[in-house]
């Protein structure tokens, strides 16, 4: 018998994403795509959401905070990239900037300057300019601002190089 083929209950459902939901932070979205996939329709997808947002499985809150917290620590992205992929999770934007505005301005832009000075070891470029262009570029992937980004290359040694060209 086929996975697809079994018939899943909406008790049985429930189980399984209280499992999914103890494991780690989940988003609603997320959760819903699972039983979608499962083969619920969005009506009872939404059900079994409720109950589990009812029972504290899921939290919005919660689940926005621990992936601010994680993103920042652990992957050292900037405020812009985060926020764009917990939009994408179709997360309330007036949640997550009440979630950002308990991490310090200084939390959301103190993994920059290690990031540029190691990448700045290994940027390729014809030129100091190039070399800054790809700094910027790749910071600017990361999540971080143009202004940001600038600031700290003006306190970096690399900041010598930007009151020469403006």
């Amino acid at each position: 018998m086929d996975r697809k083929d079994r018939i899943i209950t909406e008790e049985q459902a429930y189980t399984s994403m209280t499992r999914v939901c103890s494991k780690k932070e989940c988003a609603p979205f997320d959760i819903e795509r699972k039983l979608i996939r499962m083969g619920f329709s969005v009506q009872a997808a939404n059900k079994v959401i409720n109950r589990l947002k009812k029972e504290k499985y899921l939290d919005e809150k919660r689940f926005i905070h621990s992936y601010i917290h994680d993103k920042l620590h652990f992957n050292k992205w900037g405020k812009r990239k985060i926020t764009l992929l917990l939009e994408q999770k179709q997360l309330p934007p007036d949640l997550i900037e009440e979630m950002f505005s308990e991490f310090s301005d200084v939390a959301t832009s103190e993994s920059l300057q290690p990031i540029l000075e190691k990448k700045w070891k290994s940027v390729k470029g014809k030129s100091d300019y190039e070399k800054r262009g790809k700094l910027i570029r790749y910071a600017l992937g990361r999540g971080f601002t143009i202004d940001e980004v600038i600031s700290w290359l003006k306190k970096m040694e690399i900041g010598e190089l930007f009151d020469e060209t403006e």
